[in-house]
C-alpha cells in the first residue's frame, strides 16, 4: 500500500486526501489532509497525533469518518513518517512535540490570536495534544485521547538513572540501519513488539516510514526517537497537567490496549474536570486494526455533539 491509494480510497466519495507539509521556524513537517467540501467555514479543523513510531497513516480509517464533520489534518510529528529530523545535537523531547503542535496552530490555523480547533491524538499524539490543551485551553474546543490519559510517569528517585541512560545511549548512537529487501519483510518486522499490529495494519503504517537504498528500504523515521528522554515527568506533575485541562474530552480506552492492565488510571481520569470515557475492542491501534466501527462512532458522536 502506498499512501495515494489512501487518499483515493475516500468514502462515498465524501472526503478528499491530499499530501500536506507545515513548514515551521525550525522544521517541516509532513502529513495527510482528509477535506470536507460542504462544511461550513466556521466548522473548526480536527488535527490529529499518531502514536511513537507511527505516521499519519495511522488515521487511514478515522480520517475519512471525521472528513463528514469537517477538515482533517493528519501530522507526521517530527522525526516520523515525511516529516523532517531534528537538527544535530537534539533529541526529541516531549514539550518539543508540544511546542510544534502549538506553532502549527498558531501559524496555520489561528485568527486574530485564536485557534478554536479539535485535537485527536492516539499514544504519544494522544499524550501531546493534552499538554497542549492543558497550555492553551482557549484554542481547543474538543480533545480525544486514544489509549492515551497522560505522560508516562517515572518516580523521581528515577532521575538521575534515567538521565544517565539517556547520555550514554546519546554518546553511543543509533548503530547502523537495517536494510530491509522488502516493504513486506519490514511490516513483518514492524508486527511485533510493545503494541502489537497484524499484517494488514502494519502495511498501512509501513511504507511511509520507510525510504528505498540500494538493496531495500531503510527506516525513514529518525532512528534517535529510540533513545531514552533525559527527564521524565514524575505522577504529581502528570496529574497537574490533566487538572489543567478545561476543554470536554474524550478518552478512548481499548479494551486490550496498553492502559487495560494499567493502575491508576482512575485518578487520572477524576482530575479532568469534563471527562467521558468510553470502552471500545480492540488493543492499542483500536482506531487502525480491526474492527475499528466503535472508535469512529465514538469519536464522531463527541466531536459533532455541540
Amino acid at each position: 500500500m502506498n499512501d495515494a491509494s489512501v487518499c483515493d480510497r475516500t468514502r462515498s466519495g465524501v472526503s478528499q486526501c491530499s499530501e500536506r507539509t507545515w513548514s515551521l521556524n525550525n522544521i517541516d513537517l509532513a502529513g495527510l489532509s482528509w477535506s470536507c467540501p460542504g462544511c461550513a467555514s466556521k466548522t473548526p479543523p480536527t488535527l490529529l497525533l499518531h502514536g511513537w513510531l507511527d505516521n499519519s497513516l495511522t488515521f487511514e480509517k478515522l480520517g475519512p469518518t471525521l472528513a463528514e464533520l469537517s477538515d482533517v489534518h493528519a501530522i507526521d510529528m517530527a522525526g516520523h513518517g515525511k516529516s523532517g529530523h531534528r537538527p544535530a545535537g537534539q533529541s526529541y523531547l516531549l514539550m518539543d512535540y508540544v511546542a510544534d503542535l502549538a506553532e502549527v496552530i498558531d501559524r496555520y490555523f489561528s485568527e486574530q490570536g485564536t485557534a478554536p480547533v479539535d485535537l485527536v491524538g492516539h499514544s504519544l499524539g494522544g499524550i501531546v495534544c493534552g499538554l497542549y490543551a492543558a497550555a492553551f485551553p482557549e484554542n481547543v474546543r474538543r480533545l480525544v485521547m486514544i489509549d492515551s490519559i497522560g505522560a508516562i510517569s517515572r518516580p523521581v528517585s528515577e532521575t538521575v538513572p534515567q538521565l544517565r541512560r539517556s547520555i550514554k545511549k546519546r554518546l553511543n548512537g543509533s548503530g547502523k540501519s537495517v536494510v530491509y529487501p522488502d516493504l513486506a519483510t519490514a511490516a513483518r518486522a514492524r508486527e511485533g513488539g510493545v503494541s502489537p499490529l497484524s499484517h494488514e495494519a502494519a502495511l498501512t503504517l509501513v511504507p511511509r516510514n520507510m525510504e528505498p537504498v540500494d538493496g531495500g528500504y531503510v527506516w525513514r523515521t529518525d532512528p534517535r526517537l529510540r533513545h531514552p528522554s533525559p527527564l521524565m515527568m514524575c505522577e504529581e506533575q502528570v496529574l497537574a497537567t490533566l487538572e489543567a485541562i478545561e476543554t470536554p474530552t474524550l478518552f478512548v480506552r481499548a479494551d486490550k490496549g496498553l492502559l487495560s492492565y494499567r493502575k491508576g488510571l482512575e485518578d487520572r481520569a477524576s482530575r479532568i474536570s469534563h471527562l467521558d470515557t468510553v470502552d471500545v475492542p480492540g488493543g492499542h491501534h483500536c482506531h487502525l486494526d480491526g474492527e475499528t466501527h466503535a472508535v469512529e462512532e465514538a469519536v464522531g458522536a463527541f466531536l459533532s455533539d455541540e
